[in-house]
């Protein structure tokens, strides 16, 4: 019986190779030999990229758009290369075919590099070079591994160094999931507009500082929420173009060494072609590779949204406190009980998750802000922070503002009797009486109105300061909303 299992043993290992039968394969750099999964489209380079990251557990493939990206940015480059005649087109080919797969989303299970990682990005470029190079050997009939048909370096980094793709890449990635972001964006604008004209007609009591100003409608209030984030929107897409720019072709430092004649132009007009964005080669390729430009500005855009988002849901946790105790000029939709001990309380869940979001993504900028400013001559290592910074913002902005607007600005209603009654008893509007009685003399009915705890209507009659015809005209609370508004305007 032990012979025969020997015979198996042997017979097994002949026809399928010892290597596929242990389950793994053998790889070489220059650091030596090292055993990989049979089974994994990742090489040498990766594996020891997994062994030395193993920092945060989010890998590249949790960002699938920066996985697509890293395929684009490859394909541009077979096809450029091809173009000036380095690349044959039977390699081309093949690596088309990989490189449309991930762009289709497969294979995405093997881009495992921690995204923190030492070395400016290699790993991460190196995960995608093995990759690529292994779905290509495959589908061109090879198996993972047989090199010397398509090689990672040669072939898939043809004409290329990490500080080029990497950025680019990172270029690309952003630029695909700022589509998707203004989408959203804009969905959360048309909402809080949508309340706008719904509350158009609430006539409520503005403030400043805290302290009652003039009146205006909540659906006044509403609009300029929406407005608000109709201005990010448009910093979003100016501070895009910063991206638009890219270094393929610079290679190590900007001066283009191992790239061919011609290559740069080509490979940023395939891409720009494939990614559906106006790329274009950077004019200075040395200051390119160097600056980080495009990432802060980006950053930057991101920064200013949070900074909108985070004053609307402040100013809705304000305008819904209470119920007794606080404004509560409007309602939010109740979610969850809001307390462990406090019977009948509701929190502001969802404008709070909103501030949690905006206060992150208000630091990630800090952090591309540091990582930035310190790169080191010629390259900025601190990519890989800047890349997860960026697109964690992008990724939390993207998951959040729909649950913002579903489950907050959609449900919010007002409480038109609690309008009415600030409206009735504030000092506000003796502002339009500047013109008529002066600022002293009204500033005196303002402070006697407070003392008395009567209104200012109250007081004008009793005093026989205007007429009832003068008082309609003066101080109708809806012409106060609207004081310079043509008259015969619909």
């Amino acid at each position: 019986m032990k012979q025969k299992l020997q015979v198996i043993f042997i017979l097994t290992a002949f026809f399928t190779g010892w290597n596929t039968f242990a389950q793994t394969r053998t790889e070489r750099d220059l650091l030596g030999e090292k055993q990989i999964p049979s089974d994994a489209y990742y090489g040498v380079q990766t594996a020891r990229a997994l062994e030395n990251f193993q920092v945060s557990g989010v890998k590249t493939n949790f960002y699938p758009d920066y996985v697509r990206a890293y395929a684009m940015v490859k394909l541009a480059a077979a096809r450029a290369n091809t173009d000036i005649g380095r690349m044959k087109k039977e390699k081309l080919e093949a690596i088309e075919k990989a490189c449309q797969a991930v762009i289709d989303g497969k294979y995405h299970d093997q881009f495992l590099v921690d995204l923190y990682q030492g070395g400016a990005g290699t790993s991460a470029n190196m995960n995608a070079n093995e990759v690529l190079a292994n779905i290509a050997l495959e589908m061109s009939g090879h198996k993972k591994g047989e090199y010397q048909y398509i090689e990672p370096h040669d072939d898939l980094n043809m004409g290329q160094s990490t500080n080029d793709v990497y950025p680019t890449a990172i270029h690309v990635a952003l630029l695909l999931h700022n589509d998707k972001l203004i989408k959203e964006a804009q969905l959360l604008s048309d909402a809080l507009h949508k309340k706008g004209e719904e509350f158009k007609n609430m006539l409520k009591m503005g403030r400043t500082e805290g302290q009652d100003a003039v009146p205006m409608t909540l659906g006044q209030e509403f609009h300029a929420f929406g407005a608000q984030l109709d201005a990010e929107i448009k910093g979003l897409r100016y501070c895009e173009a910063y991206l638009y720019e890219i270094n393929m072709g610079a290679t190590a430092i900007g001066t283009g060494i191992t790239a061919s004649p011609g290559y740069a132009e080509k490979c940023a007009a395939h891409l720009a072609e494939i990614a559906g964005k106006p790329l274009v080669m950077h004019p200075e390729m040395i200051a390119a590779t160097s600056s980080m430009q495009g990432f802060v500005m980006y950053s930057s855009a991101l920064k200013s949204l949070a900074v909108a988002l985070s004053k609307i849901a402040s100013d809705l946790i304000f305008l819904a406190s209470g119920p007794r105790a606080g404004i509560f000029e409007i309602n939010l939709p109740a979610l969850q009980p809001g307390s462990s001990i406090m019977p009948g309380k509701v929190n502001p869940v969802m404008p709070e998750l909103m501030n949690e979001v905006c206060y992150k993504v208000m630091g990630n900028d800090v952090t591309v802000t540091i990582a930035s400013q310190n790169g080191l001559l010629q390259l900025n290592a601190y990519e890989p922070v800047v890349a997860i910074a960026i697109m964690e913002s992008q990724a939390i902005f993207y998951k959040t503002m729909p649950l913002f607007r579903k489950s907050c600005i959609d449900g919010i209603t007002a409480n038109e009797n609690v309008l009415k009654y600030y409206m009735d008893r504030s000092v506000g509007i003796v502002t339009a009486l500047n013109p008529v009685l002066g600022y002293e003399k009204t500033t005196e009915l303002a402070k006697e109105a407070l003392q008395t705890n009567k209104g200012i209507l109250e007081l004008i009659r009793e005093k026989k300061l205007l007429t009832e015809e003068q008082i309609k005209n003066l101080l109708d609370p809806a012409k106060l909303t609207q004081p310079n508004q043509d008259p015969n305007r619909e």
